[in-house]
């Protein structure tokens, strides 16, 4: 189902709370809970990466499925496909080697490993919860002999990885979940683990008014912004008109070194 854009809106204004509020009355105790619980988990982690650790902490223990952004199973399968065929269109083969940054439990991930030849995936994840998940995921579609690589991380430094080695990086509905400082670290990094003629995709909540967050776990940013900072760790970015076709709640944007 197509997810139109609201491109214009700032989601921290109380207007824009009273008014959804009142279109949407059956999500204000959702919000409510969430909020509190969100408030609790700031307090306990101050930094960014350990609080959306615990969140994910938190979804996964009650959907894994629901915490990478799948209300339903059918939502989880159409999702990753959706991932996976916009990258093969893209000339993604079984050769190619693969990072998926933010790998979840492998809603793409598994149709990845598949397609790719073995030991061709890496996934990382900032949370453990998520990778047991994962791996839950790799053995019931019975993709061990595809020997993918799934490791936890603590930050987007990249320094584990080799250079020049990657020729597709992937990281979805990942910098919609982060600060500016932590899509900074990752562009500071990425260009060196890019192999000649490789390509980072990352998706993102747009907007064209204020750049604003939503409790700390939804983060907008205008497309010139991320360009801009690509372009100053030497990166060159663009937008991704064709993946506005599929009708996403996120757009894309390509970075090459």
């Amino acid at each position: 189902m197509a997810t139109k854009k609201n491109l214009v809106a700032n989601r921290t204004t109380l207007t824009h709370k009273v008014r959804y509020a009142a279109r949407n009355p059956g999500r204000i105790g959702p919000y409510v809970r969430r909020a509190a619980r969100d408030s609790w988990l700031r307090l306990k982690h101050p930094d960014h990466v350990d609080y959306y650790r615990a969140v994910m902490a938190s979804d996964t223990a009650r959907n894994p499925e629901a915490a990478v952004g799948s209300q339903t199973h059918e939502r989880w399968l159409a999702l990753g496909k959706m991932q996976f065929d916009y990258l093969v269109e893209h000339g993604l083969t079984p050769h190619h080697t693969m990072l998926d940054i933010g790998c979840g439990n492998l809603r793409a991930g598994w149709r990845f490993i598949e397609h790719l030849d073995p030991g061709h995936y890496y996934g990382i994840d900032i949370s453990p919860d998520i990778l047991i998940s994962a791996k839950q995921t790799l053995a019931r579609q019975d993709l061990q002999g595809k020997l993918p690589h799934l490791t936890l991380t603590q930050d987007l430094t990249l320094d584990f990885l080799p250079d020049a080695y990657f020729d597709v990086v992937h990281a979805h509905s990942v910098f919609s979940h982060s600060p500016i400082e932590i899509i900074e670290e990752c562009f500071a990094h990425v260009g060196r683990i890019l192999a000649p003629g490789g390509f980072f995709d990352f998706t993102f909540d747009r907007t064209e008014g204020t750049e604003h967050q939503v409790l700390r776990e939804d983060f907008y940013y205008r497309t010139q912004t991320l360009v801009d900072l690509a372009a100053r760790h030497g990166l060159k970015a663009r937008f991704m008109e064709d993946w506005e076709r599929f009708g996403h709640g996120q757009s894309k944007i390509r970075v090459t070194a």
